[in-house]
């Protein structure tokens, strides 16, 4: 059977195939996969927020997409990716809670989608799926054979991107 790898909140896992890459109980955490059809390996990242910029410098760099993607990437590459093949899939962002008077500051979901493809766009990584935002969680992997993402929900049944 296959090595299934688990990746927890604001943290990363890479990996070759034949192994499967999941991340639980995104909310507006955002599920990144980077992935390369040929070499078979590729990598999941939780990120809880948007820019480490904010943040204290202890913090954890995979909670972030400006720090985790390149961190992440570097990783991928070592396994024996071609950053020229790579391609990303995404879920999560979603918004949780409703706010009355809501700032842009508590759409987390949709500002941690608006990063990713920021730092994936300025990687040179394209995006061929995604599935962000909505009201609910979504749980995700990556199936390092195939590069097939799954997107299961508890209302919205499960898809992949």
């Amino acid at each position: 059977m296959a090595e299934l790898i688990r990746v927890g909140m604001a943290d990363y896992k890479v990996g070759r195939s034949p192994a499967t890459i999941i991340s639980y109980g995104l909310g507006s955490c955002i599920g990144i996969s980077l992935y390369d059809p040929q070499a078979k390996v590729g990598g999941l990242l939780h990120i809880m927020l948007p820019d480490s910029k904010q943040a204290r410098p202890s913090d954890n760099p995979a909670k972030f997409a400006d720090t985790g993607l390149p961190l992440m990437l570097k990783d991928v590459l070592a396994l024996g990716a071609v950053k020229k093949r790579l391609v990303a899939k995404m879920a999560g962002g979603a918004q949780m809670f409703a706010f009355a008077n809501a700032t842009d500051i508590m759409r987390v979901g949709a500002r941690n989608a608006a990063a990713a493809k920021e730092v994936l766009g300025q990687l040179g990584i394209p995006i061929v799926a995604e599935d962000t935002g909505g009201t609910y969680g979504r749980t995700v992997s990556i199936n390092l054979e195939s590069g097939s993402y799954h997107v299961k929900t508890i209302d919205k049944g499960e898809k992949e991107i």
